[in-house]
């Protein structure tokens, strides 16, 4: 008997998809269900999203309580700690050049007449060691040395270069690079910053 009013069922159901087209007669089938549906998901989702805003501004309302006020340092302090704290050391001087002369030597360049020239300033609190090299080699070559020397010393700086080249077709370059080391005391240097950023 069940399987009779089953195939009834999917007789008529049959027939009216071929009456009046198979999407009308699911959307007629299914639209008291979506309704049901809409009349109790709703509700249910507005009634977590409340609850959610709720538990979000309590955490934040106790967020803003925990925190104590972060005492923000200058901009300029900052950076003045920064500099000394990436600073070199001043007695490693040998080292600083022989990383020079074997990065040099990496490349293929021949330093030979290299000036020096070290100086102290009283008002950084740091010492600065200045390296003029000339250098006779392809733009290629030279450009590659300063960068693989500016990366194995972060606290050199690259402060001049002069190209010289007889001519055109020549690809050598006469060129004289000058670097500034910067260097510092040890601890003094951010002994004095520490200071400077308690002021």
């Amino acid at each position: 008997m069940k399987n009779l009013n089953l195939a009834k069922l999917l007789l008529q159901s049959y027939l009216l998809g071929k009456r009046f087209g198979l999407d009308t007669v699911l959307l007629i089938l299914f639209m008291p269900i979506a309704l049901v549906e809409w009349s109790y998901v709703l509700p249910t989702l507005q009634a977590q999203v409340a609850a959610q805003k709720t538990a979000i501004i309590k955490w934040q309302s106790e967020k803003k309580k925990e925190t104590a006020p972060v005492i923000q340092q200058s901009s300029a302090a900052r950076h003045l700690y920064d500099f000394y704290r990436v600073l070199g050391q001043d007695g490693y001087q040998e080292q600083q050049l022989k990383t020079i002369f074997s990065i040099a030597k990496k490349n293929g360049i021949a330093l030979s007449q290299s000036e020096y020239k070290s100086s102290y300033d009283k008002s950084g609190n740091f010492h600065t060691l200045r390296i003029i090299l000339p250098v006779k080699a392809s733009y290629a070559v030279v450009r590659k040395f300063c960068e693989e020397l500016l990366e194995a010393i972060p606290f050199a700086a690259l402060n001049e270069i002069n190209f010289k080249r007889d001519t055109i077709a020549n690809p050598t370059l006469e060129t004289r690079l000058s670097f500034t080391l910067y260097l510092s005391d040890g601890h003094k240097s951010v002994d004095a910053s520490a200071k400077n950023n308690e002021l």
